[in-house]
Formats: structure tokens, C-alpha cells, sequence
């Protein structure tokens, strides 16, 4: 299939289109030259330009469009609310028209903070209450593009793994500190279900192939909280996990607001697929594994 993947430099955009180009014709659209790769074919747009998405969309003619774009930085969004609701809101709509439009399958990410975190085990049927500007814009977005295009695929997801800068995830904020000997915060209020992004890429593209259409949660099957997730991280890298201090959220200085209680379940994608995504052991042994096999070199060494 002839693939458009949005946002390739970032941590999803990035895996997903080296994932994908092993079996598929893959376009990457970045904002700036920041990767140099002969896996994919790389495309310079700015989308929040007029007649950027049209031009992208004309020059590669996709079969299927998977939209990674997006201002996920919390803080980021709080300083330039603007900017957020133009990458997060208003750039998915129009791709999810120009899309429909032209006959292609489109899957838009977005983000399990659009729960407020109250209790967890959240469902595609329970109702949203975003609590930053981030997963407000993200919400509407979602919205928006199922709205647009209701053959569209929208899957609210959690990550982790290796990126281009090196500092994405979590988890590359735990290795990062960790290796160095610095003593940090994990929080313990804090519950999520981080996927590792490879499985996502999979899975994301497992659906489209399949011709599924609506919401689905694209999470593990595995949740736990941030400073547990840090233990199992350091326990597996052979670091001091003592480093890592127990901590509230309300403790971290923090500006946007952080939901609690993220742990959503994925029953619905299982049942889709019949499979359900792999557990916290699995992704991060498979963190640990790129690692030992020199994957963040990789990754780092298509800086442009």
C-alpha cells in the first residue's frame, strides 16, 4: 500500500514509517528537514499552511493516511493555545474531508488524556472530561475527524520508545536520568498503560488492514503507575532503582493539569482483532532489547 504517515519525526511517526516501509511504499510528512532516511520518502510541509495537506495528498496519492501530527508537549500547549488548537483540532478535521474525499483510509491518533483520570478503566463508550488544553484540543479533534470521515479510525493511545531526540518517552526520561545517577521522582498516583511503539505500529496497521472504522483504546493490556514503571525499567537495565523517589503528582511543579487514573481498556480492539496487545513485561523487554542491539544510535543517527 502507498502510506502517508504525518509527524514522522516524531516518536510514533518515526517507528511507524520504518515499520511500515518494510512491507509498504511509505511517504513521511515533516515540518522541517530533521531526518535524512532512504526507508521512507520524506515530505517538507508545513500543515497548518493553506493548501499544505491538498499538496501532500496530491504528491503522493496515499491508500492510506495515518495522522501523527500534533503539539503533545502539556506545558507547550498551555503557553500557545493557538498553535495547539491549529495542529490538535483544526488540521485533523481537514485532513479527515480531504481524505474522505479522495477514497483513502485514514487513522488518527489521539490520546487517553482526554479522560480525567477519576477512576480508570475507561471504555470508548464512557464520556470524556479533559482536564489540560492538550487532551481538550486533542478531544475536539477526534471528534472532528469522526465527524468528517466516519469510515476513519481514531485510536487514543499511551507509548513509549526510542525517538529521534531522545527524550519522548518515559521511558527515555527514565534511562536518560537513570544512566546518568540522577535521583528523580516517580510518580505513585499516577496510573497508565503504556504501549511499546512497535506494537502500536503494528496494531494500527493490522486495523486499517483489516478495514475496522470508529474509536478503539491502542493500549497495553498491562497498566501500572509511573514510579512502578520506572522500577521495572531500572530492574531490567541493571540500574539503581533506589534513584527513583516516590512521589505525587501535586509534588512535581508541574503547570498542566496530569489526570490520575489513566487505565483504559482495550476489550474492543481484542475483540477486532482477536489478539490482545502485549503486556508491560514484553514492551519493555523489547525497549531493552533495541537498546542492546544499538537501535537509539540508529534512530539518533538520521538527525538532519
Amino acid at each position: 500500500m502507498r502510506i502517508l504517515v504525518t509527524g514522522a519525526s516524531g516518536l510514533l511517526g518515526l517507528n511507524l514509517a520504518l515499520e511500515a516501509s518494510q512491507q509498504h511504499e511509505v511517504f513521511g510528512s515533516v515540518n522541517r528537514n530533521v531526518i535524512q532516511t532512504t526507508a521512507f520518502t520524506l515530505l517538507q510541509s508545513d500543515l497548518t499552511i493553506p493548501g499544505a495537506l491538498e499538496q501532500i495528498l496530491d504528491e503522493c496519492q496515499p491508500e492510506w493516511v495515518i495522522n501523527c501530527a500534533a503539539l503533545a508537549n502539556l506545558d507547550a500547549c498551555e503557553a500557545n493555545p493557538a498553535l495547539a488548537q491549529q495542529l490538535n483540532s483544526e488540521v485533523p478535521e481537514k485532513l479527515a474531508n480531504y481524505v474522505a474525499k479522495g477514497g483513502a483510509r485514514l487513522v488518527h491518533i489521539s490520546t487517553d488524556a482526554v479522560f480525567d483520570g477519576k477512576h480508570g478503566g475507561y471504555t470508548e463508550e464512557d464520556q470524556p472530561n479533559p482536564l489540560s488544553l492538550y487532551a481538550r484540543t486533542k478531544l475536539k479533534g477526534e471528534k472532528a475527524v469522526l465527524a468528517a470521515n466516519p469510515q476513519a479510525i481514531v485510536a487514543r493511545v499511551n507509548l513509549f520508545g526510542w525517538s529521534l531526540s531522545g527524550n519522548r518517552s518515559l521511558a527515555e526520561w527514565f534511562f536518560n536520568n537513570l544512566s546518568a545517577g540522577n535521583s528523580i521522582m516517580g510518580f505513585t498516583d499516577v496510573y497508565f498503560c503504556p504501549l511499546f511503539v512497535i506494537d502500536l505500529a503494528k496494531f494500527l496497521l493490522r486495523l486499517l488492514e483489516r478495514g475496522s472504522r470508529g474509536l478503539y483504546h491502542v493500549v497495553s493490556s498491562e497498566c501500572s503507575s509511573k514510579y512502578d514503571f520506572g522500577v521495572r525499567l531500572a530492574q531490567l537495565f541493571d540500574f539503581d532503582a533506589t534513584l527513583i523517589k516516590p512521589g505525587l503528582v501535586s509534588q512535581s511543579g508541574l503547570k498542566a493539569a496530569r489526570s490520575p487514573i489513566l487505565t483504559l481498556k482495550s476489550d474492543k480492539l481484542s475483540k477486532e482483532l482477536g489478539e490482545s496487545t502485549p503486556d508491560l513485561k514484553s514492551g519493555l523487554e523489547h525497549f531493552y532489547t533495541q537498546y542492546r542491539n544499538g537501535y537509539p544510535e540508529f534512530i539518533r543517527q538520521m538527525k538532519g
